[in-house]
């Protein structure tokens, strides 16, 4: 099933690793279906959410009939057509200082911060650092219509991201001296305030993070 993939890389570098995709949106919902159909099959995912029709837009997980469904039971259910040979744990939880090292007690080899909770992105990147688990965080991708202007950066070198620059002010505050990747957009946001989203971005930055994990995992591999 991956003979188009296998043309390109070696596959079997990929499948006994575990990736832990926290939050099944717009961002994460793509990543997911993304490394699946890369061949990961070890998959850690997080979401404590139903599928509302106000998904229907953006995430890959929201049809007319998952409407009022856990994301976690969807992205299962989709991985498993995909792939039968996928190993998915969920946790349909939402993640904060009181779980988070039940989480981290998993094996884990990369982590795929796509949630937009402040206070909980934090928690993850300094988890993240405190393990020396490989990670890649999505800043905001709301109230942007140009997916080509997104990148992979340093948080310290990201601008126009109202979510960058708190997670900066962290950076300096608490003095962390790591670096910490991101996907971010240089685009000004539209409006202010309410939160609106296109179908181009979020499914962008998604794309873009499981890239950024497969690529460093084969790159890890082959050194």
């Amino acid at each position: 099933m991956f003979d188009r993939l296998k043309l390109l890389i070696d596959i079997d570098k990929l499948k006994n690793k575990t990736i832990l995709v926290i939050g099944l949106g717009g961002v994460g919902g793509h990543a997911f279906e993304s490394l699946i159909r890369s061949g990961i099959e070890n998959i850690i995912v997080i979401d404590n959410d139903k599928i509302d029709i106000t998904n229907l837009n953006r995430q890959t997980l929201a049809h007319q009939n998952t409407i009022g469904q856990y994301k976690t039971d969807i992205a299962k259910k989709l991985a498993y057509n995909i792939n039968p040979n996928a190993n998915i744990k969920t946790y349909q939880i939402f993640l904060d200082k009181n779980n988070i090292d039940e989480v981290f007690s998993n094996k884990i080899d990369f982590v795929i911060d796509a949630i937009d909770t402040i206070e909980t992105k934090k928690l993850i990147i300094k988890t993240c650092l405190k393990e020396k688990t490989p990670f890649i965080s999505v800043m905001g991708t709301g109230n942007k219509m140009h997916p080509e202007l997104l990148e992979i950066s340093d948080i310290r070198k990201t601008e126009y991201d109202p979510i960058a620059k708190i997670i900066r002010k962290m950076v300096k505050e608490e003095k962390i001296k790591e670096k910490i990747p991101v996907i971010y957009s240089k685009e000004k946001p539209i409006i202010k305030g309410k939160v609106g989203s296109s179908a181009f971005v979020p499914p962008t930055a998604g794309l873009i993070a499981a890239s950024y994990v497969v690529n460093k995992i084969l790159e890890e591999n082959h050194g």
